[in-house]
């Protein structure tokens, strides 16, 4: 895998994947930041994950949202995360005990992000079903 950052301005930078995608991180809320894009990655990580097992379980999953939040260590430097939670919503007529089991594999098993995140923070997840 390979990535390439560019600076666009002061504290704003281009990421750019093999593929010519890119994001945009800075620092100073002029965009999303780099330990918000950690955030985001375990739950993009964790989401792709949860709806390949869905499907292989046969669940009717129609939509999909995370709410994310993190602590960060207050006394250190570098302020790594310590405690990140992840809030799925599921929408579809998902069967309570299969969407668990889901997402117990992919938070703690399968997403390569919060398996990384998970060295320094205890990840804990909760879910709702909606019907949508």
């Amino acid at each position: 895998m390979e990535v390439s950052l560019t600076r666009k301005s002061e504290q704003m930078y281009e990421g750019t994947n093999s593929r010519g995608q890119s994001i945009i991180l800075a620092g100073e809320g002029q965009a999303v930041g780099p330990m918000e894009s950690v955030l985001l990655a375990g739950a993009s990580c964790a989401s792709i994950d949860l709806e390949l097992i869905l499907n292989k379980m046969q669940q009717p999953l129609s939509g999909l949202e995370v709410k994310i939040t993190g602590d960060r260590a207050e006394d250190q430097v570098p302020k790594v995360f310590v405690k990140v939670h992840l809030h799925f919503i599921l929408f579809g007529a998902v069967e309570p005990s299969k969407a668990d089991r889901a997402i117990s594999l992919s938070v703690e098993k399968y997403c390569s992000v919060l398996t990384m995140v998970s060295k320094t923070a205890a990840v804990t997840y909760s879910f709702e079903i909606k019907e949508k």
